[in-house]
């Protein structure tokens, strides 16, 4: 089977397992988004969304966030890792969405890459679920899947990032990044296949024997 015809059958595969893809990060519009999102870094997003309640109902807007002290959101987000680090990066963040974008999140990959504690992934999930720019976040478990899946060599996030815009329709990248991550969460787990055991890895390679050795992003 050729690499476009693996992909191919990944997006099939995908659709009729993960036809919905509700939005794991729980937010309320692109502020809280772009929180949770940042606050997901090292951290499950269960653990996530247990704390960011409290959080949001303290600062719910860049204005409110702002006028926190650092300490009042380090309380709040304290059992998430390198949690010092994100709240002086979320005080930061909103001081500057106040200041510099009054208020709002700017819609582009640029001025959100600028933002403190936002790198290319966080700005891409941002882009995608709160403004609908197609976008494709390579997180660990996509990160693995591509290469598993022979759709990426897996040389570095950002060339799995290129490889897989290339082999899949660019209006297919919100929805399908997130099914890419369910079904890793869900069937092609870091332990629990290595690339010969789960539905899809078996299909694309049935006559695989060795386990995939990924390279870690």
């Amino acid at each position: 089977m050729k690499k476009q015809e693996r992909a191919d059958r990944v997006l099939e595969r995908l659709d009729q397992t993960y036809p919905q893809t509700p939005i794991p990060l729980d937010h309320s519009d692109p502020f809280t988004l772009l929180i949770a999102v940042l606050l997901s870094a090292q951290c499950t997003d269960k653990k996530v969304n247990e704390v960011t309640p409290a959080l949001f109902a303290a600062g719910p807007t860049p204005q409110a966030m702002a006028d926190l002290d650092e300490g009042t959101i380090l309380h709040h987000i304290r059992q998430l890792g390198l949690a010092k680090t994100k709240a002086r990066n979320v005080k930061k963040l909103a001081q500057i969405l106040v200041a510099v974008h009054d208020g709002q999140v700017p819609a582009s990959f640029e001025e959100l890459e600028a933002l403190p504690g936002v790198g290319h992934k966080t700005a891409s999930v941002v882009m995608a679920q709160a403004f609908g720019v197609p976008a494709f976040p390579v997180d660990t478990h996509i990160h693995r899947l591509a290469q598993r899946w022979g759709l990426s060599s897996g040389d570095s996030v950002q060339r799995t990032e290129q490889d897989l815009k290339k082999l899949f329709p660019k209006d297919a990248w919100n929805k399908l990044h997130l099914q890419i991550i369910f079904y890793g969460r869900e069937y092609c787990t870091a332990r629990g296949c290595n690339g010969t055991t789960c539905p899809l890895c078996r299909e694309l390679y049935p006559n695989r024997r060795k386990p995939v050795i990924h390279r870690k992003a």
